[in-house]
């Protein structure tokens, strides 16, 4: 925790799966949050891992390190990983991190997302945490055995902002 906190700045955490959801936290975000100085830190968890690939099994406790936006766009980093950033999210990340002049990280998690947002939470600096809600109602939540979000809000170390997707 201590050398993550160090290099100064905030840490501002957001929960991404690539989604209209997490786009539009990730806009949120950037809208009313993030300020010049602080660091993004991409949680991104993969539920039903590869486990063919050699990193995920040599991560799958701890997470991946983390890895900076410029790698992240890399097909062969995101491949090797398990992720599949889409355009859309990469661009406006790579907007965001020039404009608001943040610095943008991502942390690659595996196993079930509620528990392994809240332990990137316990395990890291992060002042708060963005996440997006799928925009289920609460029949549909109760019947997924509880939304992620739900979940991050009632157990996370800190702040958590539950960003709706945009209605169209």
């Amino acid at each position: 925790r201590s050398t993550m906190a160090a290099d100064g700045g905030r840490w501002v955490g957001l929960a991404v799966d690539f989604s209209e959801g997490s786009r539009a936290a990730l806009q949120w975000a950037a809208d009313n949050l993030l300020r010049a100085g602080d660091n993004l830190l991409l949680l991104h968890v993969l539920k039903d891992p590869d486990y063919e690939q050699g990193e995920t099994l040599l991560w799958e406790a701890s997470g991946s390190p983390l890895i900076p936006l410029s790698e992240f766009s890399h097909p062969s980093i995101a491949k090797k990983y398990g992720v599949k950033p889409d355009a859309e999210t990469l661009d406006m990340l790579n907007t965001i991190a020039k404009q608001k002049e943040v610095a943008v990280v991502s942390k690659v998690l595996f196993g079930d997302p509620r528990e392994k947002l809240c332990q990137a939470i316990h395990d890291m600096p992060i002042s708060s945490l963005v996440i997006g809600s799928r925009g289920l109602g609460k029949l549909k939540r109760l019947v997924l055995l509880g939304s992620v979000s739900d979940y991050v809000v009632n157990n996370a170390a800190c702040p958590v902002t539950v960003v709706k997707p945009p209605v169209d």
